[in-house]
């Protein structure tokens, strides 16, 4: 288990998660215990109702909504090796205006990019309300040593970061290190100071919906102000059954412990269809209140012109060209 040493504002930290894992109702002494009693996940149930929601059709009026929330709640996204500042400026021109000849269409909820380039991002979103958010801690596959990831964290919100998005360490949760990971994500929060923190779990690596569970009911412990399923770069990413097994554990963390978390599908997520399904999971499992860019967000690299195309044919009943909007 890594060490880490407690400062002033991670001990404020560690005594908060020691009072919702208490609020949880766990009866023991070590985080296994707890993670252990989180309760299993009922894999048929899930995939059966997911099917079910999948299949709900609605009204053209909520559709046009829908859509309109969608992309208020999209973290537009670029996290390739080949970033630049110039692509980073456009990516935020996007996000600000996705269509310059439609200022109805709202403005994204943030700009996601790695940390090198949160600056260049911060200025070019200036005044817009858009937030930056950051990768970091090794993204995407974490193994580095924690006063590198925590150093990350803390030159990416100095940059600018309104948000900081971490990748828990895989391999230390699957072997049953859980206070290793529970550690971690305390250390980050501590290092994120004002930022918001996003936990990601990276679903795919998990194996079962009962780490998923377990996964996600120990990052909340921790202090995540949003659980995120992947990093988009491996397969599968997001889906529907996990986000929905994600969704009733924050449901069941908040009603043990009365703390919000916010949840952030990522990677995979393309077309209009698909935003709409997972609104609809979302509105049948948190209700209204979860209906907002600050406890929902979606990963997206390539949804936003989809959702554009869909939004001008519901409105003026003509699809336009995917050539018409500008290339995320």
């Amino acid at each position: 288990m890594t060490t880490v040493v407690d400062r002033p504002d991670e001990a404020v930290a560690r005594a908060r998660a020691t009072e919702l894992i208490r609020a949880w109702g766990v009866r023991s002494d070590s985080l296994a215990g707890f993670v252990s009693g989180v309760g299993n996940v009922d894999q048929v149930g899930v995939e059966e109702r997911v099917e079910g929601l999948r299949r709900r059709s609605i009204k053209r009026a909520s559709k046009v909504w829908a859509l309109d929330l969608a992309i208020r709640m999209m973290d537009l996204t670029t996290l390739e090796g080949r970033d630049t500042p110039g692509k980073v400026r456009a990516l935020c021109a996007k996000g600000r205006r996705p269509d310059p000849s439609d200022p109805s269409i709202p403005s994204v909820a943030a700009i996601c990019i790695y940390p090198a380039l949160v600056a260049e991002a911060k200025e070019a979103l200036k005044g817009s309300g858009v937030k930056v958010a950051s990768v970091a801690t090794g993204f995407p596959a974490g193994q580095t040593f924690l006063q590198i990831k925590l150093a990350e964290t803390r030159e990416a919100v100095a940059a600018g970061a309104d948000e900081i998005d971490m990748v828990i360490d895989r391999g230390a949760f699957l072997s049953g290190d859980y206070a290793g990971v529970f550690d971690e994500i305390l250390a980050v929060k501590a290092a994120c100071g004002e930022a918001h923190l996003k936990v990601i779990l990276e679903t795919g690596e998990l194996g079962t919906y009962d780490n998923v569970r377990r996964a996600s009911i120990l990052a909340m412990a921790a202090g995540a102000d949003f659980i995120k399923t992947s990093t988009g770069k491996i397969t599968p990413a997001a889906t529907l059954p996990v986000t929905l097994v994600m969704l009733e554990a924050i449901r069941d963390f908040h009603r043990r412990t009365g703390r919000a978390v916010g949840m952030k599908p990522a990677g995979g997520i393309r077309t209009a269809k698909d935003a709409i399904a997972y609104l609809v999971v979302l509105y049948e499992t948190l209700g209204p209140r979860w209906m907002t860019p600050d406890r929902f967000r979606f990963g997206a690299s390539t949804l936003l012109n989809d959702v554009l195309m869909q939004l001008r044919k519901e409105r003026s009943g003509r699809y336009q060209a995917g050539e018409y909007f500008t290339l995320d």
